[in-house]
């Protein structure tokens, strides 16, 4: 394998890990503050990709504005879905909050399904994302150069605010003892919904980005990445937003790059991130950034 070709292959392992790092974060933070694996996290990625693709083909909207329309609404849903699904449920046995996330995934997807119908829809990519880049033998559309950039300018703002503000001090109050939290005084309800609707924000921007770059939907898209990305949290210690970018980094690296050395594998690439998941669970139960705690009852 010459130079340039292993870049190029580089190239696309980064801008693959970067979308699962995106959604892995709104994993993490669910996870973090509630001890909850929100199951229809991949759904809301898929909803967030359908509603910016509606908001160009039917209204007719400039790319930027849908983009900006369809992670706010998304947002909002997350919050409702927390308000009606998960609310109710959180001093009920963590099975029953499982439960019932499950069943908000099949939910939405088959919702999906009589509302956006089953045929795969192609995407008109923004010019922006489709420009050809090329250097040294190395050709990369746009998209996959902004992925990164996002990526990082989120993870650099989500640390600021967990880290700088007094929201964020809530949500780590909030993530070590809820019961503590409420007698200081702390609205838990009000930094749980702001967790679920940065999360689902977070899910959306990625599925509209997944969606310019494998531009083509389907209301089941979000079940795979989904599940990758939750598998990418796990591995990166799931509740550390940290571990969760490194995560979906290695999971994107490892994923294009054996497959680019190995193409005879091609036919198992969905097998390897339950083949690293497996493999780092040994190693380190916790994850890699993660740490050991208490389980919450």
């Amino acid at each position: 394998m010459t130079l340039a070709l292993f870049l190029q292959h580089l190239a696309n392992a980064l801008a693959l890990g970067s979308l699962y790092a995106l959604i892995a974060i709104g994993y993490t933070m669910v996870y973090g503050i509630l001890r909850l694996i929100n199951f229809a996290h991949g759904d809301l990625f898929m909803l967030g990709a359908y509603l910016a693709f509606y908001g160009v083909a039917l209204f007719v909207m400039p790319w930027w504005a849908t983009f900006a329309i369809a992670i706010l609404v998304t947002a909002l849903l997350g919050v409702g879905l927390e308000r009606v699904a998960y609310r109710p449920l959180r001093d009920s046995p963590k099975i029953s909050v499982m439960i019932s996330a499950i069943g908000a995934s099949f939910l939405i997807e088959n919702v999906a399904i009589v509302l956006f119908g089953g045929r795969p829809k192609g995407v008109t990519v923004p010019d922006v994302f489709n420009v050809k880049l090329s250097s040294h033998g190395v050709s990369v559309m746009s998209v996959s150069v902004v992925i990164p950039v996002f990526t990082f300018a989120i993870l650099a703002v989500l640390l600021w605010i967990v880290g700088k503000t007094r929201t964020g001090m809530a949500m780590r109050a909030v993530s070590t003892d809820l019961d503590a939290a409420r007698l200081q005084a702390i609205d838990v309800n009000r930094i749980i919904s702001f967790t679920f609707g940065s999360g689902s924000l977070l899910a959306s921007f990625g599925g509209i980005l997944w969606s310019y770059k494998y531009p083509q939907l389907n209301p089941l898209m979000g079940v795979m990445p989904g599940l990758k990305c939750f598998i990418a949290a796990v591995i990166g210690g799931i509740g550390n937003i940290q571990g969760a970018v490194l995560g979906g980094f290695l999971l994107g690296g490892i994923e294009l790059l054996t497959i680019a050395f190995l193409p005879t594998l091609t036919g198992y690439r969905d097998a390897f991130a339950f083949v690293l998941l497996i493999v780092v669970l040994l190693v380190k139960p916790a994850g890699l950034l993660g740490s050991r705690q208490a389980e919450k009852v």
